[in-house]
């Protein structure tokens, strides 16, 4: 069992009260074992890329359709504004998630190198820096020494211990473009299912009613499943996590909707 897997069973003994799973995901061989496998998969990282990414372009796109519905304009407006806003805000997600990865790579390796400059020329003072941040932790003095003279035995690990410890930063292993990717692709999957029915209906008659619901039907699934989804991230309960992803999505259309009518009514008076 992977580190991963184990810990997944613990939160899941842990939330059922089950004590024989908790003990079993805390089985000291276990555990061994779990260290020398790899644990997660390299899409793992990507998940909630893939998750939230999915679920804006649901939303986003679903408003689009209601708002164009809410304001009696045809089909062919629809999928204009649904396409176009599809691409453009699926690049722009993409983009964001671009520069956030490659951000936060930036920050953690410039600060990375100031704490390894500051070790190589201070360290003393990086000593001293260390050794409060165990104090304020509740460690006693010698507990506090004793973990300061084992981390700055090795020049790397007393690093990596300054920036987890003093800096609270942990290192960013999403690849940037990768990261973008994922984000634009489940953007643009998911995001369409709601124009599903208004590209059919360029091949096949379709009345705008069914249309509407067969989009209606398409996005609430989509909501549904990408928040349930969502678990994988969060850890939540995925009955709970769907519905209030549907409600979210179900809002937001209902609002763009009302917003059509609206406009429709004060550009038609």
């Amino acid at each position: 069992m992977s580190l991963m897997k184990r810990v997944d069973q613990a939160r899941q003994g842990y939330r059922r009260g089950d004590r024989a799973a908790a003990s079993a995901a805390h089985d000291p061989d276990r555990i061994a074992r779990a260290a020398q496998e790899e644990h997660g998969g390299a899409g793992d990282q990507y998940l909630g890329d893939l998750v939230y990414g999915g679920l804006d372009g649901v939303v986003t796109t679903f408003a689009v359709v209601s708002g164009v519905v809410g304001a009696s304009l045809g089909s062919e407006v629809i999928l204009i504004l649904g396409l176009a806003n599809l691409l453009a805000d699926g690049f722009s997600m993409a983009s964001g998630a671009y520069l956030s990865t490659k951000s936060g790579q930036e920050v953690y390796h410039r600060e990375e190198e100031r704490e390894r400059w500051e070790v190589e020329h201070f360290p003393e003072g990086e000593r001293a820096e260390l050794l409060e941040v165990y104090f304020q932790r509740g460690f006693t003095r010698d507990e506090a020494v004793t973990l300061v003279e084992i981390q700055s035995r090795q020049p790397e690990r007393w690093v990596k211990a300054m920036m987890v410890d003093e800096l609270r930063m942990l290192p960013e292993e999403r690849k940037p473009m990768t990261s973008a990717g994922a984000t634009l692709a489940a953007f643009v999957i998911a995001g369409s299912l709601p124009l599903v029915a208004y590209v059919a209906g360029f091949f096949y008659p379709i009345a705008p009613q069914i249309a509407f619901a067969a989009s209606v039907v398409l996005a609430g699934v989509a909501l549904f499943g990408l928040g349930a989804a969502k678990v994988f991230v969060t850890q939540r309960n995925p009955i709970r996590s769907g519905l209030e992803m549907l409600a979210v999505g179900s809002l937001a259309g209902a609002v763009a909707y009302v917003v059509g009518a609206f406009l429709k009514g004060v550009a038609g008076s």
